[in-house]
């Protein structure tokens, strides 16, 4: 009887064992992994975007604004087309 439970339970603690590393060690370091690379990429995408940012922002300033063209100077008025 005791040579069956000692069997147990060593067939037990083989169980753990390859269920913590086998299973539980691996899925941390790939969830560890994932959780960094989102990280990476994140920071990435917002640098880009300041980037685009800084970019346009110079573009605005570097180019002057546009005055609008007044209308009163491309109306003719009929009677002035006479021949």
């Amino acid at each position: 009887m005791n040579i069956i439970r000692l069997t147990f339970e060593l067939f037990i603690l083989y169980l753990v064992y390859k269920l913590v590393f086998d299973l539980i060690i691996p899925v941390a370091k790939t969830t560890r992994q994932v959780k960094k690379q989102f990280v990476d990429m994140s920071a990435q995408m917002e640098e880009k975007m300041n980037q685009q940012k800084q970019q346009a922002n110079a573009f605005n300033t570097a180019k002057p604004p546009v005055q609008p063209t007044s209308k009163s100077d491309d109306y003719i008025d009929f009677e002035e087309i006479k021949k």
